[in-house]
């Protein structure tokens, strides 16, 4: 495979990124704490008008037909919970980047928002099964972001998708990870974990960035997280996707060290994707078209 662009490159379009917005910066400061309040997530929604207004019209969305109208922020939040309102600032804060077309991974628009979004929802799940204590909300905005590195990286790889299959296919490289790393000197991991140093994310957000296709390599404090976003991002693929990379990595089997799951329960975890992902994703996709 020829090289398409350089390392150099690649990490100067990464500086050029515009950071997120204040509220969605500190939402995913705050709910990356173990020790977080809601209070604390209250707060900063507050003093976002637009952050407000937003998370009231998904509450009272028709996806969600509650059965009585909810016009205080303080109730909103308590019932989407802290990881919703995480995502929905980071959503519509870094919208430009989770909605794009993936064109090099030949993902239509919003590909990378559907499959970060499934990827949390199962992240969440299977936080439930940890043999040790794992934050739910956590796992789920790490499970958002983790491949945040393919929006910047996308637009160095157009047209390349078959030559990275086909490189697969012949033994030439190992998976798409290292098919990225042949065709531009750098994967989706790294570029997201540059990204999200430029970003000032939590330690343990950036290393789930870094290492959710080599969980193996994170460092041991951070692996049971890492696990997790690994997992949850290979169950999200079997959910659904239309990117040229999806289920073109390796699994790695460790994952039953940090989570007792059986096939039945992947197969529960599954299920929950699929229904919370129409229901979350129809109540943010529909507010956002009235707004527009």
């Amino acid at each position: 495979m020829k090289q398409r662009a350089t390392r150099e490159e690649i990490l100067k379009a990464i500086q050029n990124v515009p950071l997120l917005s204040p509220s969605a910066s500190q939402l995913l400061q705050v709910t990356a704490r173990e020790d977080h309040d809601i209070q604390d997530v209250i707060d900063i929604v507050k003093c976002d008008s637009a952050l407000t207004a937003r998370v009231l019209k998904i509450v009272n969305s028709v996806a969600y037909g509650l059965a009585y109208q909810v016009s205080t922020i303080d109730r909103a939040i308590s019932y989407l919970g802290d990881r919703t309102i995480a995502g929905i600032a980071l959503g519509d804060s870094a919208s430009a980047l989770f909605h794009k077309e993936l064109a090099g991974y030949e993902g239509p628009k919003s590909e990378l928002w559907n499959h970060d979004l499934r990827t949390a929802i199962a992240a969440r799940e299977i936080a439930r099964y940890a043999t040790q204590p794992l934050n739910a909300d956590v796992a789920f905005t790490a499970g958002i972001l983790h491949a945040v590195g393919k929006a910047v990286l996308s637009d160095f790889l157009s047209n390349s998708a078959n030559d990275v299959l086909i490189g697969i296919d012949s033994h030439e490289v190992g998976d798409y990870l290292a098919g990225e790393r042949e065709l531009v000197g750098i994967d989706h991991t790294e570029a997201g974990f540059e990204l999200a140093k430029n970003w000032d994310l939590p330690e343990s957000l950036q290393m789930a960035i870094r290492y959710h296709h080599n969980p193996a390599d994170a460092p041991q404090e951070h692996q049971l997280l890492v696990y997790a976003v690994h997992l949850a991002c290979i169950i999200a693929m079997m959910c659904g996707s239309q990117a040229s990379d999806s289920l073109q990595y390796h699994l790695d089997k460790n994952y039953t060290d940090f989570f007792d799951l059986t096939s039945e329960q992947i197969a529960l975890v599954m299920l929950e994707v699929n229904e919370s992902f129409d229901t979350l994703n129809n109540a943010m996709t529909d507010t956002k078209e009235t707004q527009i």
